[in-house]
């Protein structure tokens, strides 16, 4: 057993608290992390789309939607037309938003100071350059190295029972027939 705690068990585990964290301050004030991501971030850039935050989310443009729809719904976000593509909605705050905002800059720094008790400057300093170069180095990695396939695995790990086939499609009920006839024999 190392002396150590592996470096990336160490980080993923201190995200996931951060995380952990996050949802229950956000709670408390009557939404989600995620919403709270999405004003930070309309904040920092106004008129991002929602396929942008989807993306930086790492979610579904769906979900981003409806996290959209209730921020909407409590007056902070607006959608606006993008003027080169119709497709896309523009998303702008509201002034609703901004008390909001400053709720959580205070929720922000209590993690940090948290974050921070019983280490000096110097070593929070320290730290911050480092996590910068490791996600540098990360970053390089990520645009240099094109993507691999997956490697099969060795048969004493890929299961042995066969795929079950896939049923068949229901069919679906035409606009000339009620919903209801497709259950029917």
């Amino acid at each position: 057993m190392p002396d150590q705690p592996d470096l990336l068990f160490l980080l993923h585990d201190v995200a996931r608290l951060l995380r952990v964290s996050g949802d229950r301050r956000a709670r408390a004030h009557g939404m989600t992390r995620a919403q709270w991501v999405i004003l930070w971030q309309l904040e920092r850039q106004p008129g991002r789309s929602q396929k942008e935050l989807a993306d930086f989310l790492e979610v579904e443009p769906i979900t981003v939607a409806r996290l959209v729809d209730r921020l909407a719904g409590r007056g902070m976000v607006e959608r606006r037309d993008d003027p080169a593509d119709r497709r896309i909605w523009r998303l702008h705050l509201l002034p609703p938003a901004y008390p909001v905002l400053d709720h959580m800059r205070v929720e922000r720094d209590q993690v940090a100071r948290l974050m921070a008790t019983g280490r000096s400057p110097q070593s929070l300093k320290m730290l911050r350059q480092t996590l910068i170069a490791l996600k540098a180095n990360v970053l390089s990695e990520l645009r240099t190295r094109p993507p691999e396939p997956a490697a099969p695995l060795p048969p004493s790990v890929a299961p042995s029972l066969p795929i079950a086939p896939r049923p068949p499609a229901r069919r679906r009920a035409t606009l000339a027939e009620p919903a209801f006839q497709q259950d029917r024999p």
